[in-house]
């Protein structure tokens, strides 16, 4: 039985879609008003690619903004893998709404539905490792819970959130401090009970955050020998990321030699839009 993935809070959103149709808004539809005002439409979305589908509570929001009472039949739930030509989902509800909100409704499920589908390639490239695979802060502005949702949904793991539930510790805190156990020393006088991962270049700084009891490492464009020697040399005493230089084509190799997370900002950040397609027509009069 599989864990639910949770969605992020419905003010979020909320938000995430007020700020989308305020954008493509702005003082009006001029092109929905060629249609009837109480003219009653019905659409039909579907996918040309094969996916796996996330976002569809962005995708509703965006129309129930403009008509509480639009109505959705589902053939596919969010972590679903669907086939190029599948019926994704029917809509019914007032026409001025399902014309406005639809460019706006399938922006969301198209970049979620591509996050998620990134997601799941890079983590069945894994599969049968220990490797879990992460995110990052590369996201499009505005969307990180968003996007960060379809990661999880798309079979990976979040990485921290934002700057403000974890600390990671790169090169420049590390010369602003004078060194790694310095840097790792304030961090858990500023902020105890936070956890605390460095990032390390060599064997030497690995060695020292060893000595400084971070609770994760970062190995930043480490050679596949070196991530087994740091491996072998860390023994399970703290968890090991990858970062850096991580492509699909290099993530099983890497997963191989036994480190605990790879983090990748290609999931967030070089998605690719499923192509989606949504078509509407009349139906009737509101009374």
């Amino acid at each position: 039985m599989t864990t639910p993935v949770l969605v992020p809070p419905r003010d979020a959103v909320v938000h995430d879609v007020r700020r989308a149709l305020e954008e493509d808004i702005g003082s009006g539809d001029v092109t929905a008003d060629l249609l009837p005002e109480q003219a009653l439409g019905r659409a039909r979305v579907i996918t040309r690619e094969a996916a796996i589908l996330c976002g569809r509570d962005w995708f509703e929001e965006c129309f129930r903004q403009l008509d509480p009472g639009v109505r959705f039949e589902w053939f596919a739930a969010d972590g679903e893998r669907v086939t190029a030509g599948a019926l994704l989902c029917r809509i019914e509800g007032r026409a001025r709404a399902l014309v406005t909100a639809e460019r706006s409704a399938l922006n969301f499920l198209q970049t979620l539905s591509a996050t998620a589908t990134t997601t799941a390639t890079y983590v069945d490239a894994a599969r049968g490792t220990r490797t879990a695979i992460l995110d990052t802060r590369k996201t499009l502005p505005g969307l990180r819970l968003a996007q960060k949702y379809a990661v999880r949904v798309g079979g990976g793991r979040n990485h921290r959130i934002g700057l403000y539930d974890a600390v990671l510790i790169k090169e420049n805190h590390i010369a602003a401090a004078g060194s790694i156990h310095a840097a790792v020393t304030r961090a858990r006088t500023l902020h105890p009970g936070v956890l605390v991962e460095t990032e390390v270049e060599n064997f030497a700084e690995l060695r020292e955050a060893l000595a400084a009891g971070v609770d994760r490492i970062m190995l930043d464009e480490f050679e596949l020998h070196e991530l087994s020697q740091a491996v072998a040399e860390v023994a399970g005493r703290v968890p090991l990321e990858v970062s850096g230089s991580v492509s699909l084509e290099r993530v099983r190799a890497i997963a191989e030699t036994g480190v605990d997370f790879i983090s990748v900002g290609a999931l967030t950040k070089h998605v690719r839009a499923l192509d989606l397609s949504m078509r509407v027509e009349l139906v009737g009069t509101a009374p």
